[in-house]
């Protein structure tokens, strides 16, 4: 083994390191959106702001949700912390759906 590759092998793990990361990372994101959607549709087709927390949780692996009412919509925004080496960078995902009854 050389000293060079030695020097760089630590940088190049480092870089492997956060590419996977951000996968992961993408991965939630992708997850957080489609809880979003399935929340919002939940609250439009008249379902509690309970019921819909509960899908939430259960498709985006935990997450905190906000929702409010833009006639004749209902929308729903969830938030949670990255995971790993990324954990600082904070997702949202936002998703809006019609009302029952409109």
């Amino acid at each position: 083994m050389t000293a060079e590759f030695a020097v760089a092998l630590p940088a190049v793990a480092l870089v492997l390191a956060v590419c996977l990361a951000s996968v992961v990372l993408v991965a939630q994101q992708v997850r957080l959106t489609d809880a979003a959607a399935d929340a919002a549709r939940a609250l439009g087709r008249g379902e509690s702001a309970a019921e819909a927390g509960a899908i939430a949780d259960r498709v985006s692996g935990g997450a905190s949700i906000a929702t409010w009412s833009e006639d004749p919509f209902v929308c729903v925004a969830l938030s949670a912390p990255g995971h790993g080496l990324l954990a600082a960078i904070e997702l949202r995902a936002e998703s809006c759906a019609v009302g029952e009854g409109r």
